[in-house]
Formats: structure tokens, C-alpha cells, sequence
């Protein structure tokens, strides 16, 4: 049985194409589950996700006599927005994705960000400690040289085809299957 990589995505410009890292994981010998924030869903093509893994795409918290999701084995956020990895460093679980993300490190589950900012979200002080932040608890977050690099502000819809999907699963141990 293959390692489940969840993929968390936030409603930014280059969540329409989460499936190219969805191809990526799985070509690594992921088995992946997609989590989308509640803003996310109109973002992406639900459906068409859905086919590539198999499993429903999940926004929500299960409800009593549903199956559980299978648990991950690594997390990686991406396209993730400013919203999101605040809230993620300050450990505020108000949806199904960040609760999924503040247990995360608790659990021993590797955690991969790669953000979608601009410079002017970028260089602000609360962002900066919150990348500060969950780095000094051993989360992965990609953003500077050789990482993602922020955009300048309105022009995000002109990098979203340069999205570096690649950069998260190269921080990822390689798969292996599991021993039952």
C-alpha cells in the first residue's frame, strides 16, 4: 500500500492546476487525498480531482458514520495563501484544512508549504513570524531564493503557470510502501 500524501489547497490563482502536483505525488508512488479550504472549491474542478484519486475531495468535517479518510503520512499545502499560513502558525483550526494542520506537527506528520504571496503580503511583519514560526517547528516553508519567490501585487495571475508544484514533493521522502 502506497504512503497517502494529503494536498491541502487554498483558493489562489494557481489552485485551478493542483492537479499537475496530484500527477506528481502519484508518480512517486503517492496515494493522495485532496483537502480543499471551503474558499478553495470554486477554485478548482472538483470532479475532475476526484477521478485522478480516487477519493472524494474533502472541505468539510466527516459526519458521524462516515468513513474515515485514510491517515496521512505527509501534508503538503499549495497553492497556500497569506490566510492560510497565519492561521496555520497562530493554530487557529476554523475550517477542516487547518485543523487537519494544526494536529499535523503534534502527530509527527511532515508538513510542506508553498505559498502563492505577493511582496506587499510577502514582507509583512505578522507573515514573516508566521514562516519564522512554523519553520522553528520543523515545517517546510518554501518561499525565498531557490523557493517560491513572492510577485509583485496584482500580477499573480501572470505566474501561475510558472507555479513551482515541483518544489513541494522534492522535499518529500521518497514513498515506499507501507509494512502491515
Amino acid at each position: 500500500m502506497s504512503k497517502v500524501l494529503y494536498i491541502i489547497v487554498c483558493a489562489a490563482g494557481p489552485a485551478a492546476d493542483v492537479g499537475k502536483l496530484v500527477t506528481l505525488a502519484q508518480d512517486a508512488g503517492w496515494a493522495v487525498q485532496v483537502i480543499a479550504t471551503p474558499s478553495a472549491l470554486d477554485f478548482i474542478d472538483v470532479p475532475a480531482l476526484e477521478e485522478q484519486t480516487g477519493r472524494p475531495v474533502r472541505s468539510q468535517y466527516r459526519k458521524p458514520g462516515e468513513p474515515k479518510p485514510p491517515r496521512a503520512d505527509a501534508i503538503i499545502v499549495a497553492p497556500a495563501t497569506y490566510n492560510t499560513i497565519n492561521k496555520f502558525a497562530q493554530g487557529i483550526a476554523d475550517t477542516y484544512a487547518l485543523g487537519l494542520l494544526a494536529e499535523a506537527p503534534g502527530l509527527g506528520i511532515p508538513v510542506i508549504i508553498l505559498p502563492f504571496v505577493n511582496t506587499a503580503l510577502a514582507g509583512r511583519a505578522p507573515f514573516r513570524r508566521s514562516v519564522d514560526h512554523l519553520r522553528a517547528e520543523g515545517i517546510h516553508v518554501l518561499i525565498g531564493p531557490g523557493q517560491f519567490e513572492p510577485h509583485a501585487p496584482s500580477s499573480g495571475a501572470d505566474h501561475t503557470d510558472a507555479y513551482p508544484w515541483h518544489l513541494a514533493l522534492s522535499v518529500l521522502p521518497a514513498s515506499e510502501p507501507r509494512r502491515t
